[in-house]
């Protein structure tokens, strides 16, 4: 009896929506604390990608998106692995892993190389499915961890070892951008620990005590990203995209700061969760639609420099950084809704009954 509920419970968990990855479509039973999550994260993303061309002469911009950008695809990552926990490569989750990983990459790529050059931001880049274009690189690395989990489900200490293949990574300039495999491992460490969690861990960080000390480390964070960024220091290493060869940087520099930054993601991670409310709010509903949110505000963000939003003086002032983070989130927000959700579901959650076998794959 006990063993038929758990393994209820873990089916229940797995319905739950990945962030921003299979595009299930909404179902009941779902967890308003992690669709919270969900929401939270994209609009760190949707503000640190409006944040980027204001960084330039800004210090307090640039420590605010080194903050952003160790704690909002760490938390996305972690999150993604937790709800892929039960993923065993049968029919089922391969055909979701197929239709709501695979095929949006595709057309998301596609669709990415094609804006770039209609922008003159590349106008000569070829389309190429193994050179993901800006925030592509998610979608063919989420394909890559899925397919890995039952290796790391079935490994003693996974989590040391995706450490150490994280680290060692960076030690092989070899390793260069198909299919985003270099980030695909340096953020691995996020996953593997995802898949590890459980739901008390989660309960463990939402305790009274961690939400009261979260706000002296965030703040803590923010002065060190501060004090870093007139000091040479960037946030370039928790893009994870590059080796210490192409940072001019010495050798140990790699795994060091790989350790380092996993470290320091971690502990944010757990602070910007600890803040995140567990009762269903009136964005809750908008965690269903994280995926849709995930890949079309790029074209918003893109655009935006081809078309001139950045160029008044103002927006380089105070004022016009907290417009562009107003404006980065309504859009992110409005992307996530059930309308831009039912407009889109043709290329983020194609049904694709034409390409399976009757009967197979129906399930979970």
């Amino acid at each position: 009896m006990t063993d038929t509920v758990a393994t209820a419970g873990r089916l229940a968990e797995e319905r739950q929506e990945h962030l921003p990855s299979a595009g299930a479509r909404p179902v009941k039973q779902r967890d308003a604390f992690f669709d919270n999550a969900k929401y939270l994260t994209i609009v760190l993303v949707a503000a640190g990608h409006a944040w980027e061309p204001l960084r330039d002469g800004s210090r307090a911009v640039t420590a605010l998106y080194t903050l952003v950008y160790a704690v909002h695809m760490p938390a996305f990552i972690v999150i993604s692995g937790y709800f892929s926990r039960t993923f065993d490569a049968g029919p089922g989750r391969l055909k979701r892993l197929i239709t709501g990983v695979a095929v949006p990459y595709v057309v998301f790529e596609v669709a990415y190389t094609l804006f770039t050059r209609w922008t003159d931001q590349a106008p000569d880049r070829p389309v190429s499915l193994l050179d993901p274009l800006y925030l592509t690189w998610f979608l063919a690395a989420l394909f890559i961890w899925r397919l890995t989990t039952p290796i790391w489900r079935l490994v003693r200490r996974p989590l040391p070892l995706a450490l150490t293949l994280a680290m060692a990574t960076t030690l092989s300039p070899s390793i260069g951008d198909d299919l985003a495999l270099r980030q695909a491992l340096q953020f691995l460490p996020y996953f593997v620990l995802g898949l590890l969690l459980r739901p008390e861990h989660f309960r463990m960080v939402r305790r009274r005590a961690v939400r009261v000390l979260a706000v002296p480390v965030f703040l803590c964070g923010l002065a060190v990203a501060y004090w870093t960024g007139s000091r040479g220091m960037n946030y370039v290493a928790y893009f994870h995209s590059d080796s210490p060869e192409g940072l001019a940087v010495p050798v140990w520099y790699g795994p060091v700061m790989t350790l380092a930054s996993f470290g320091c993601s971690i502990v944010l991670v757990v602070c910007f969760l600890a803040w995140v409310p567990g009762r269903r709010m009136w964005c809750t509903a908008l965690g269903a639609g994280t995926l849709y949110g995930y890949l079309l505000h790029g074209f918003v963000a893109q655009g935006a420099k081809f078309w001139g939003w950045y160029d008044p003086t103002w927006i380089h002032r105070p004022a016009g950084a907290i417009a562009v983070t107003l404006v980065a989130a309504v859009t992110v927000t409005a992307l996530c809704t059930p309308p831009v959700q039912r407009l889109f579901r043709c290329v983020t959650e194609p049904r694709m009954t034409w390409a399976f076998i009757p009967g197979r794959g129906n399930g979970l």
